[in-house]
């Protein structure tokens, strides 16, 4: 593998490209190979990215209003008794 150095690179874009590293949790390393590999049109395959949707029709979904009323559900559950647990 080659080793490369950037010259020149200012305190400004420095701490940008720390940032944007972090926001995707990668290292500046593995962010400045991902950015340029994006930018040649070399960009790795993602794996495991796709979202399928094959068993709703068997399982259903739940509606928003069928959502909240399970969460509240849940979290009313989820209280503990006080005079059960001194």
């Amino acid at each position: 593998m080659k080793t490369i150095t950037i010259r020149g690179l200012n305190e400004h874009l420095s701490e940008k490209l720390k940032q944007a590293a972090k926001k995707e949790a990668k290292s500046i390393n593995q962010f400045v190979i991902d950015s340029i590999r994006k930018s040649l049109g070399e960009e790795k395959e993602k794996k495991f990215s796709v979202i399928h949707h094959d068993m709703d029709h068997l399982f259903g979904k739940w509606s928003e209003k069928e959502y909240k009323q399970i969460e509240k559900t849940i979290h009313m559950e989820r209280k503990i008794d006080k005079e059960l647990w001194p």
